[in-house]
């Protein structure tokens, strides 16, 4: 009887993986129950066959993560290192930048200076979701 039961749960979780795809983590899974479905002809315990299940799922999603080719990561930040004011950066204080087709917020590095808007500044860093930008015309000098 456990034997059918480690066989549906397999077949649902690699069915399911094709339908709500999880980076083939319910795909490991349902191999792993599928394996515990053969050795349920042997071992008679539910409580060592769900036992091998969880320890067979562990080992198949790190292998898994180790052996697949690794997701590329977000674009980097540096691609584009040029942006250009949309509002004045005044001193300690918050602006816009147009960065990459996109407004973002910005704050200008040196916080005694200001920035005029429409003026063209380079992209020192980016803290969260505000870039930290620096005048054009101090990189020139």
């Amino acid at each position: 009887m456990a034997v059918w039961i480690w066989f549906g749960l397999g077949i649902a979780l690699c069915v399911a993986e094709f339908i709500f795809p999880t980076a083939f983590v319910e795909l490991m899974m349902g191999f792993s129950a599928l394996i515990v479905a053969l050795i349920a002809l042997v071992v008679p315990s539910f409580l060592i066959q769900a036992l091998l299940w969880l320890v067979i799922s562990v080992v198949l999603v790190w292998l898994s993560r180790r052996f697949l080719p690794q997701p590329r990561s977000h674009r980097i930040l540096q691609e584009s290192v040029e942006a250009k004011t949309l509002t004045a950066i005044l001193p300690g204080e918050k602006g816009r930048v147009l960065y990459d087709g996109n407004s973002w917020q910005a704050r200008c590095e040196d916080t005694q200076l200001e920035i005029a808007a429409n003026e063209r500044v380079y992209v020192v860093r980016r803290e969260g979701t505000t870039l930290v930008v620096l005048p054009e015309r101090m990189i020139g000098s």
